[in-house]
């Protein structure tokens, strides 16, 4: 999925065949939703080489909860590039780690971490019977960690420009880049939630925090072009490590 992918599970059982299954349904997912593969499922529709009629179960199911989240977000989740063709990643990858995570359930694994690309998903507790613990960067020396977080059973998203550059977009104003934020993190019940939330808020600029802020079951921490953090009001509920 153009991104590395790495599970944790300490609970006392052997993971492997559960652990084969969840890395096929990336490669899957990516098979089928990668912009990058002339093969995918993406590209023939980009290419007018794949007709709706003949669209996967699953690309139907990604289109209308773009549609949903684009509906949700006041426009500024949309899928749509400049040059009309469609690129749902910005919900894809969250939706996959979600849909992962519950094949893990599925097999019997109460306690896992799974991090795609530094989205985060979380089952249980870590091998000390704790809440997982997850790290913010700054985005401005990424070896130093400027916030984190202790979660259990949710999600954790960042969408930022300070890794891949400038390749997320509002959609009001094309033509203009997004540089007044260089990160957004948001938690929320899972990372399919938190991470299209997280997207549709970093499109939004500055004002995305409070969009955040005002999400019933979301909470986010915001830097900016200057180093300058925000945080939504109930982010504090995430730095306590007990169990």
């Amino acid at each position: 999925m153009g991104m590395p992918i790495t599970v944790e599970v300490p609970d006392f059982f052997d993971p492997k065949n559960a652990i084969e299954k969840f890395f096929l349904y990336f490669s899957e997912v990516d098979g089928r939703f990668s912009t990058y593969k002339e093969t995918s499922e993406i590209t023939r529709m980009n290419k007018n080489r794949l007709q709706r009629a003949g669209y996967s179960e699953d690309m139907k199911t990604v289109l209308a909860l773009c549609e949903e989240t684009k509906k949700q977000t006041d426009g500024y989740f949309d899928i749509v590039t400049a040059d009309g063709r469609y690129d749902p990643s910005g919900l894809v990858k969250g939706w996959s780690i979600y849909n992962a995570a519950q094949l893990l359930l599925k097999e019997g694994f109460k306690n896992f971490y799974i991090d795609a690309g530094g989205d985060i998903q979380t089952g249980g507790n870590n091998k000390e019977g704790k809440r997982w613990s997850v790290g913010i960067k700054n985005p401005f020396n990424q070896k130093e960690i400027v916030k984190v977080l202790y979660i259990k059973d949710e999600g954790v998203a960042t969408s930022g420009t300070y890794i891949r550059g400038q390749h997320i977009y509002n959609p009001k104003k094309r033509s203009e880049s997004i540089t007044e934020i260089v990160s957004l993190t948001v938690v929320g019940q899972n990372i399919y939630e938190a991470d299209r939330f997280a997207t549709a808020a970093f499109a939004m600029g500055k004002p995305g925090i409070a969009f955040i802020e005002k999400l019933k079951g979301f909470e986010g921490y915001m830097i900016d072009k200057e180093g300058i953090a925000t945080m939504t009001s109930g982010i504090e509920k995430y730095t306590f490590s007990n169990s």
